[in-house]
């Protein structure tokens, strides 16, 4: 099982917003460095809706080379279309990844039963693990609990990436689902009583900012080491709210770049981060200890 911080990669781009290469080898070994336990390459944070299917590949191919079997490396597999997410996961799997994170059809709406059929499609057609993703603020799609205890019982499915924020459903999940089925944070926000409650890891914004404090407080929090993660935490805690202060990943990818890792280039429909809202993320990073103040 995947466990512990996972970080949701930014992907650097030049100012034209072609991806910057170089730029992605450096953050990858940055993370190898900085005790990232595991890399989640072109997921929500590393601009998949904007990367058409060719440049999405050519991403996870570049982190997967340059990771060279260090750490494991998991592929933002999702899409709207069920076909889509059926030939990222077929790309991904023959890359060498080591899971696909495969979200939610969004827009779409689907039912609960539409849900199962998607993901049912999805583990037929390809021999590839698949960490459920749910996030519906930015889908408009809640896979309610009752759907992931019976998604967990198909072979492939190994893991749900939840995002809801809402603590209530650590318990859901564990009392539905396999003792081996992961259950990992996506709201850094709640991470720390997560991972209290018994969740698996982190799949993490605030690691591309702070990866190995982030590794740190799922050690400390997994181990029950309360005090020490709580003090982890809080000096997170900027970080962990101010990296949402406009649409991710405007700010983070602001972040990265004030850190000297990548340069500024970020996709339309998604503009630079504002000048206030750089104060507030420069703040934070100084909080956290990642920048001097």
């Amino acid at each position: 099982m995947l466990q512990g911080s996972m970080v949701a990669l930014v992907t650097p781009m030049n100012t034209d917003g072609q991806t910057d290469f170089a730029a992605l080898s450096k953050l990858v070994d940055y993370h190898v460095e900085h005790k990232t336990d595991a890399i989640v390459a072109v997921g929500t944070t590393g601009e998949s809706a904007t990367l058409n299917i060719d440049e999405h590949c050519q991403v996870v191919d570049a982190v997967v080379k340059q990771v060279a079997g260090k750490i494991p490396v998991i592929a933002g597999t999702g899409a709207n279309s069920t076909a889509e997410a059926i030939e990222l996961s077929k790309r991904a799997k023959a890359l060498g990844v080591s899971a696909g994170l495969s979200v939610t059809p969004y827009y779409n709406k689907p039912t609960q039963a539409g849900l199962m059929a998607h993901y049912q499609a999805i583990v037929d057609a390809v021999d590839l693990p698949q960490i459920l993703y749910n996030v519906p603020g930015r889908t408009a799609c809640d896979l309610l609990p009752e759907t992931v205890g019976e998604l967990a019982k198909l072979d492939n499915i190994v893991g749900l990436k939840d995002a809801t924020g809402d603590l209530t459903r650590v318990r859901k999940h564990q009392s539905l689902c396999p003792v081996n089925f992961g259950l990992y944070s996506g709201d850094d926000a709640s991470s720390l009583e997560f991972l209290f409650l018994g969740g698996h890891g982190v799949i993490s914004v605030t690691a591309n900012v702070a990866p190995a404090a982030m590794h740190d407080l799922c050690v400390s929090a997994m181990n029950l080491d309360k005090a020490a993660a709580v003090a982890i935490d809080a000096r997170l805690q900027g970080l962990h709210k101010d990296l949402f202060i406009e649409a991710n990943p405007t700010p983070v990818k602001w972040a990265v770049e004030r850190m000297g890792l990548m340069s500024e280039g970020i996709r339309l429909p998604l503009l630079p981060l504002t000048t206030a809202g750089q104060a507030r993320v420069e703040a934070a990073m100084i909080q956290a200890g990642v920048i001097d103040g």
